[in-house]
């Protein structure tokens, strides 16, 4: 259904470069009409209003929206916004799980301690630091849209550790950010998954200003706004691989993945 809803919003912008000039007369000259969608997207709105009434319900008392712009909102921030996030990173996540079996017992441990008098929630869940560099640690090393692109709005000096370069107004930037997110200057061992590098022993709590797979740092209350190109889903998207990591470790004593399918998934007793 989400795959539908996208297609209608992206095609317009997206070359396939098939039988020019046909392609721009009948894909990229008109919007596509919503009935086309109507009844799936109607579902999600539904499911949305169903499954997210706490979320709704702090919309609509903590930013005083109605109830029908905090589903459409919420819809599009997880349809649009974190849908790549969940699309690629997801899998990601499950591959460096299966790769780092040796922290699981550590993870669990955390996990079920947190939650030892009280339900698994957002706020709990913020509770769980090694949880969280886990997530933070797979989004370094495997960043879910690895290239973002934007144009100068004015003329500004880049400055990087040794040097600073002009940038003029109208050009062309592009980030690659395997690359940033490797920098040997700011990470130490940054090739290796180091699964505690989060932490507050570790003292990584300052390397989140370094962690830029959202085309922006993941640290800092400057996050997602109209005057930058940040994503959206910044938060959405950690927080939701935490509370699955979380719950799978509450749940399950053993957990075994290969090729980032489950093979051995043991309940707690």
């Amino acid at each position: 259904m989400l795959d539908k809803w996208l297609a209608l919003q992206l095609l317009p912008t997206i070359s396939i470069n098939v039988l020019q000039p046909l392609e721009e007369i009948f894909l990229h000259s008109f919007s596509y009409p919503f009935w086309l969608v109507k009844s799936d997207y109607q579902k999600l709105a539904n499911f949305v209003k169903t499954e997210a009434k706490e979320t709704v319900q702090r919309a609509q008392t903590d930013f005083n929206l109605t109830e029908e712009e905090a589903v459409h909102n919420l819809l599009f921030i997880l349809g649009f916004n974190a849908f790549g996030g969940f699309l690629i990173f997801f899998i990601s996540l499950l591959s460096s799980l299966g790769e780092q079996k040796s922290v699981h017992d550590e993870l669990r441990k955390e996990v079920r301690e947190k939650l030892a008098n009280n339900v698994l929630s957002f706020e709990t869940v913020q509770q769980m630091e090694l949880v969280f560099s886990f997530v933070y640690e797979t989004l370094r090393l495997n960043p879910p849209v690895p290239s973002q692109f934007g144009r100068a709005r004015k003329d500004f000096e880049l400055s990087s550790h040794d040097a600073v370069f002009q940038i003029k107004k109208g050009e062309m930037l592009c980030g690659y950010q395997p690359l940033v997110m490797q920098d040997p200057k700011i990470f130490e061992n940054p090739e290796d998954f180091v699964y505690n590098r989060f932490t507050k022993e570790k003292g990584g709590e300052k390397l989140l200003k370094y962690l830029f797979w959202s085309n922006g740092p993941q640290s800092g209350a400057n996050g997602p706004s109209t005057s930058n190109k940040q994503c959206p889903a910044r938060d959405v998207v950690p927080m939701t691989a935490a509370l699955f990591l979380a719950y799978l470790f509450q749940r399950y004593d053993e957990v075994a993945i290969s090729s980032t399918s489950f093979t051995t998934l043991t309940k707690a007793k």
